[in-house]
């Protein structure tokens, strides 16, 4: 049997495990706040004994976030201690990969976590040398999964380690986008998305989508074409020069366009002498 024991919320600390929960939704945290202010605690958190305490932490959480996070707003501003300890087990997991995955089992079961979510947790357990690869971490955390799920979580991490920090709202995602984006990876078009991704900083997720589709959709017939040999350098997507002007093609359904961006591009002249070679080029065919 593991150990019950109360323990003050200021000796729990909250991200001493890679967590696959980012973002905690305002409103169902909001009911399980009042869930467990009305009814009380119904199932404890998770904790185990930190190898290395600090001044202020003990414990580290292995699994309870949202309860653990409710506890923490009951207990803010109050004067009785009524909050502040919370019911927890103390377990002693074998090794972290063995917390990580009792934490990731429970969320599958208590909570949607998004395809971002799962693809970061597996890109931070092999950064951090949890696991030595993806697929180590994938078959490691979620055993249960079967192969093609598997493939899918793998998917989702590389889409990750490419676009990490590139995205406002990355949770959003979509299983079905994040795989849109992972089957382009294949190809050679990260730092085409990074550079589109660098137009739209900041704006909201449906723009930055708009911003990536024209990649993906070309990433994804590029794919499909067998036509180019391997290794030769075509098709060039994107050009950087050094002047500070950047051209990179798109494809859109009625054809090809060029997207001009830098300082230079700014430049009143540059459409023209554009104009004036593709006509020389033309013309000399």
């Amino acid at each position: 049997m593991h150990q019950l024991i109360d323990i003050p919320l200021s000796e729990i600390r909250a991200d001493a495990l890679l967590r696959d929960r980012s973002v905690l939704d305002p409103a169902s945290l909001a009911d399980l706040t009042l869930s467990i202010l009305t009814d009380g605690l119904r199932q404890p958190v998770e904790v185990w004994q930190l190898s290395q305490p600090t001044d202020t932490h003990r414990y580290g959480l292995i699994s309870g976030l949202r309860r653990l996070t409710a506890f923490r707003a009951l207990a803010h501003g109050r004067t009785d201690t009524r909050f502040a300890t919370i019911p927890a087990f103390l377990r002693t997991p074998a090794d972290m990969p063995a917390a990580m995955a009792a934490m990731v089992t429970e969320n599958e079961i208590r909570s949607q976590i998004s395809p971002w979510e799962k693809g970061r947790l597996i890109v931070q357990a092999v950064t951090e040398g949890i696991f030595p690869t993806p697929d180590a971490a994938v078959a490691a955390l979620y055993p249960t999964f079967s192969r093609q799920r598997r493939a899918r979580l793998r998917a989702f991490a590389s889409v990750v380690e490419a676009l990490d920090g590139s995205l406002t709202e990355p949770e959003s995602l979509t299983a079905q986008r994040m795989e849109s984006i992972a089957l382009v990876l294949r190809g050679d078009i990260a730092d085409l998305l990074r550079a589109a991704l660098g137009h739209v900083r900041g704006e909201s997720p449906e723009t930055q989508w708009s911003a990536m589709l024209p990649l993906l959709r070309e990433g994804a017939a590029a794919l499909e074409d067998a036509e180019a040999p391997a290794g030769s350098g075509r098709p060039r997507r994107m050009l950087g020069l050094k002047q500070g002007l950047t051209i990179r093609r798109e494809m859109t359904r009625g054809g090809w366009i060029l997207r001009f961006a830098g300082p230079e591009a700014k430049k009143g002249g540059l459409m023209d002498d554009v104009f004036d070679l593709v006509e020389k080029w033309a013309e000399g065919r």
